[in-house]
């Protein structure tokens, strides 16, 4: 029930903010979104607040039908046909002519899904991970590796620049604060993160691990330093007994909304409102010392326009231009403006026909009924993805290890 009750709420994060209509006090979805995120991370809720946190599940089962579209869909139905579907279950022919209706509806835009905008390009017949391209390998000019030219690992003055932004990278007033930046895909991957690696007994002490990341709050929406996400961010912080002053280390995952258009026009956009999320993070957190770039995760079985292939496989290339900027002395990217910049770890493979990196892959139940969404097998494998970088990196298990 958790996952779908997960889903309502993400539902709700990406077609927008769904207003109730009642005599009496309407429910503010946003307010209990906020709070089913607090409890899923382990947060303790007040009896008022779950009686509204049970209300709004109530309010938001009702509205249901009009959630996304005009279909009629109940989704977390759907979602539940197609998780048994994915487990190999044979469906009922009215189950299986549900399922189509709701993946048809999907495609149309329905269900938080988003239509797809008529000039998002198809998904060439395969994608190679960037870690597994060359120097010669090129993808639309660009060629492979993470920090180009083939090469995966950080060029030496990156790294001479690591080293120093983490020696400042000490506890204040007793602690070091991480937190995540981005939208619905980085919360239910963050918040899953915080829970395991709380648990981890490499974990230091002095850490502390806030999912600051929103349903619905893609990079463009941080782009305002006094909107909502920021505003819900700060609040998270204080909630989690610390100050913008700890905020020393950050998780941030590059995404937009149903992005369009050429590689080179849709990245433009992409990069613009991350150094302007990159200069408010800094701005809001004066101690803010390395920022850890993220890309999205395969979308090879999107169903709508909200971010599928090869718009999700082309935000790597995002992150490497970021860092490459910064390292020839863009001035929007100096230091003092932005934290540091280096990539945090690599989450794209190709489906289930993984990257020659590691043994990950993605299998059709790692994905909610959207093919956008990660389902909780998807969200624990970005999850142990960030547990071993932050644990085991040269350039990150400094501040993160007892």
């Amino acid at each position: 029930m958790k996952a779908i009750s997960l889903l309502l709420f993400l539902c709700i994060s990406c077609a927008g903010s769904l207003r109730a209509e009642s005599k009496s006090e309407p429910v503010d979805f946003d307010k209990a979104r906020q709070l089913f995120e607090r409890q899923r991370s382990g947060g303790a809720l007040s009896d008022d607040e779950k009686a509204y946190l049970e209300r709004a599940k109530a309010e938001r089962a009702k509205q249901q039908p009009r959630a996304g579209s005009t279909d009629g869909i109940d989704w977390p139905k759907a979602q539940a046909l197609y998780q048994r579907e994915q487990r190999g279950e044979k469906l009922t022919a009215d189950e299986q002519a549900y399922l189509n209706l709701a993946k048809e509806a999907r495609k149309r835009g329905g269900g938080g899904g988003g239509g797809a905008p008529a000039n998002q390009r198809k998904a060439p017949e395969s994608l190679r991970p960037l870690t597994d391209m060359s120097a010669e390998e090129r993808y639309e000019g660009e060629d492979g590796g993470l920090y180009g030219g083939g090469k995966n690992a950080p060029p030496e003055p990156l790294v001479k620049a690591a080293a120093a932004a983490l020696e400042q990278i000490k506890p204040i007033d007793g602690k070091i604060v991480l937190v995540s930046i981005s939208m619905s895909n980085a919360t239910m991957e963050f918040s899953t993160f915080k829970r395991i690696a709380d648990a981890d007994r490499r974990k230091s002490d002095k850490l502390t691990i806030v999912d600051c990341a929103q349903g619905g709050q893609a990079m463009a929406e941080w782009v305002d330093p006094d909107g909502r996400p920021w505003q819900e961010a700060m609040q998270r912080i204080q909630r989690a007994s610390v100050g913008p002053e700890q905020v020393q280390v950050a998780w941030v995952k590059l995404a937009n909304k149903a992005p369009s258009g050429s590689m080179k026009e849709h990245l433009a956009k992409l990069e613009a409102d991350t150094t302007k999320v990159l200069q408010n993070a800094k701005s809001k957190f004066p101690n803010l010392r390395i920022a850890y770039l993220g890309s999205r995760i395969w979308a090879g079985n999107a169903t709508g326009g909200l971010n599928p292939e090869p718009y999700a496989y082309e935000s790597a290339f995002g992150v490497r231009h970021l860092i490459q900027q910064q390292m020839k002395g863009e001035p929007t990217l100096a230091e003092g403006k932005v934290p540091l910049l280096l990539w945090g770890p690599y989450l794209w493979a190709e489906g289930t026909k993984g990257r020659k990196l590691d043994s990950l892959k993605w299998e059709p139940q790692d994905f909610t009924v959207d093919g956008v969404h990660p389902s909780e097998s998807g969200r624990e494998k970005v999850a142990q993805q960030l547990l071993e970088f932050f644990a085991g990196d040269p350039l990150a298990k400094s501040w993160f290890v007892k």
